[in-house]
């Protein structure tokens, strides 16, 4: 088994590329910047915060430190917290912010390496190895004079294991040499996989490479932007976190999840829009089995959006309206608490006499 020469070592920041002659080609969404356009995003945490923010994602500074130092120290990123605090979203806008390939492996129990990483196509093969037998002049076809039938054996394997019957799962694909750019690979909820996989991403995280034994070593030409999410459902082994920046996320405070939901729901009136994030982040001081995350506030603000403009339009057509723009009545949120609370032992809970209070009390 050979290995494979390791390419050029280049950063982790699409575009920043020490070859010039590098192009966009295959980015998703890619605009055409420049790869100095590209690599200023990233020039500085406070930069980098920036360009996040310009594509709707708010980090603070402790945030934009960690990602900063992981695309400069090309390691990467471990992001732990609870469900719908933004770790998977922060992948996404990283493959749009720096106009590249978004490559997202989701974990789940009994994950392997045919699911992940690659598998050889055994139909295509087969089909293969019957076409090469059937030549007369194919070796191993018949024994030649000195009886030497182990060299034509190899000859055939060494036909059926390369490149063109290899199968590329996510992993490999972030590491391929081909690519253009370095992709934004997503390892999400790897609290999810078994002890095994994690195992196996020791290799690729801390050398960007995959040893296929029938191939050789497979290393990165374009260091990956590697991003693992933890929803802490397990613990993550010391040796795999020690390869990552880590950085956990924790619900956002008022004045950054205020933001963040002017930013994705517009259209909600400013109080309105102060009274629904406050109630959420006193609704996540009460013992529930699900706290509700910065995705459930974004959804439930549209949905009062959607009903504070109904009740708009209704003022204007002369018919009475159950609040105006700026308020929020306990009724409302009796109704909607299912855009919260996930549990319904946690929206019987809250519905009714301690939504009013809470209410009150964020008022």
């Amino acid at each position: 088994m050979s290995e494979r020469p390791p390419g050029p070592r280049t950063p982790a920041i699409p575009g920043a590329s020490s070859h010039p002659s590098s192009s966009a080609s295959g980015a998703s969404g890619a605009s055409g910047a420049s790869p100095a356009e590209l690599a200023a995003r990233a020039a500085s945490p406070a930069a980098l915060a920036v360009a996040l923010a310009t594509h709707g994602y708010i980090v603070d500074d402790a945030l934009a430190m960690t990602a900063f130092l992981a695309l400069r120290m090309q390691r990467p990123l471990f992001l732990e917290g609870a469900p719908g605090v933004g770790k998977t979203l922060l992948a996404s806008v990283l493959a749009e912010v720096f106009e590249t390939r978004l490559i997202r492996l989701s974990c789940y129990e009994g994950l392997d390496l045919a699911q992940a990483a690659y598998e050889w196509n055994y139909p295509r093969q087969l089909l293969a190895l019957q076409a090469h037998q059937r030549r007369p002049d194919a070796p191993g076809a018949a024994v030649n004079e000195v009886g030497d039938e182990g060299n034509g054996a190899e000859a055939e394997l060494g036909e059926l294991y390369r490149d063109a019957f290899l199968m590329r799962r996510p992993l490999l694909q972030a590491i391929d040499a081909a690519a253009e750019r370095a992709p934004v690979l997503l390892i999400d909820e790897i609290d999810r996989a078994d002890d095994e996989f994690e195992s196996f991403l020791l290799e690729l995280l801390g050398e960007f490479q995959i040893t296929i034994p029938e191939l050789g070593t497979l290393r990165a030409r374009h260091r990956p932007i590697v991003v693992l999410t933890s929803n802490r459902t397990r613990d993550v082994h010391d040796a795999l976190k020690r390869r990552c920046l880590y950085h956990w996320i924790d619900y956002p405070a008022f004045a950054t999840e205020l933001e963040i939901v002017r930013r994705k729901v517009p259209a909600l009136a400013d109080q309105l829009r102060r009274r629904v994030v406050a109630f959420v982040q006193r609704l996540r001081r009460e013992d529930l089995s699900k706290l509700p995350g910065v995705a459930e506030t974004v959804d439930w603000a549209e949905a009062i959006a959607h009903i504070s403009g109904l009740a708009a339009g209704l003022a204007g057509a002369g018919a009475p309206a159950g609040g105006p723009g700026g308020a929020l009545d306990p009724a409302t949120v009796d109704a909607t608490l299912g855009l919260l609370l996930k549990y319904h032992d946690d929206i019987e809970r809250v519905r009714g006499a301690l939504a009013a209070q809470l209410l009150a009390e964020s008022a």
